[in-house]
């Protein structure tokens, strides 16, 4: 059979951080977070039940074509990663959902995903269940890394583990499409070939080894998702078929510059010139073991892979968000965990 024959059997479709390696660094926010603070141990329910919310990273996104209605058709393979967020979720006996979060900057209305997802998912249970809900944030928003995208996916699945599992996964997983494009990966078994908006998801085996050791990189600033987009220039796409792209990180089992590309690298590199000298930089830094450094998603986070250590322009600079990640996967039935690989 051909590669592309390959690839197309193996992927089976699911039914519709500081400075040093092995920790978080980013800045505080500066504005006041009096109402938003994480709730105090008093304030959490005693049958609160923990739930870690993962990350993404795109390990090569090839942007298809521009859809009639003005989204976009993409090919990309996804990978959930274990920098995650904390959440905490139980039942309330009040009259709507209560979301308290640690990072004042986010909302806590119904324009947040958490609480469009357990919108949506009791418009499609029938539920009236309400939920308590604590949210930690330690991944960047603005990133590319689908942090908000995990913390919605993590509700649904939450929701419905605590009522008795009314809804099938693979119902989450389409209905998941409705609030977001980047929400279904999350309802793989983490690694995917997604295709349309990124709804459609396809399982396939994890092209690269889980304990791969990779770093994120981000500046203190994100970009907007539909600005870059507008910025893309459909002519100055890669001309890799993305299919040949999952075989050969598949065959070959690591990333390379050459397998690795991004579509939406020349439009958010126009947007943030900062982001193209991020990258050359960690590419020049002769780090050992690298064997690719990309941009994930719409940005600005840039992906180093083969290598955790941190550079020592990254160390010097206080305002770049870094930490390691490594891949991570879930069996059916079970949520996703951090890998143990490294700490906080």
């Amino acid at each position: 059979a051909s590669p592309r024959a390959a690839v197309r059997t193996s992927a089976r479709r699911v039914a519709a951080r500081s400075s040093r390696p092995g920790s978080i660094r980013g800045s505080r926010s500066r504005s006041s977070s009096i109402l938003t603070m994480a709730a105090s141990a008093s304030d959490v329910p005693a049958d609160a039940v923990e739930y870690f919310s993962p990350s993404k990273v795109n390990l090569f996104l090839r942007v298809v074509r521009r859809r009639d209605d003005g989204y976009h058709d993409l090919a990309s393979l996804f990978h959930v990663i274990d920098l995650g967020d904390d959440m905490k979720f139980a039942k309330s006996t009040g009259s709507r959902d209560t979301l308290v979060c640690s990072d004042d900057t986010i909302p806590l209305d119904s324009s947040n995903l958490v609480i469009k997802a357990l919108d949506l998912w009791r418009s499609k249970t029938g539920s009236t269940q309400m939920f308590w809900v604590e949210l930690v944030k330690n991944v960047p928003h603005g990133a590319g890394l689908g942090g908000g995208s995990g913390n919605a996916a993590t509700a649904m699945w939450a929701a419905n583990e605590l009522c008795g599992r009314p809804a099938t996964e693979a119902q989450l997983l389409e209905w998941s499409g409705d609030i977001g494009s980047d929400i279904s990966v999350f309802f793989s078994e983490g690694a995917a070939y997604c295709t349309g908006r990124g709804e459609i998801v396809e399982d396939v085996e994890p092209p690269i080894p889980l304990d791969t050791p990779m770093l994120l990189v981000k500046p203190n600033i994100g970009l907007s998702t539909p600005a870059i987009f507008k910025a893309l220039d459909l002519d100055s796409r890669s001309t890799e078929d993305p299919l040949d792209l999952l075989q050969k990180i598949t065959s070959q089992g690591k990333c390379e510059d050459a397998i690795c590309v991004n579509d939406l690298e020349a439009p958010a590199f126009s947007k943030l010139p900062e982001l193209q000298a991020l990258k050359d930089k960690l590419r020049g830094a002769g780090t050992t073991g690298v064997s690719s450094v990309f941009m994930s998603g719409s940005g600005s986070t840039i992906v180093q892979v083969g290598s955790d250590v941190v550079p020592e322009f990254v160390r010097e600079d206080e305002a770049l968000f870094r930490s390691p990640a490594r891949l991570i996967t879930r069996k059916r039935g079970e949520w996703y965990k951090p890998s143990g690989l490294w700490k906080k």
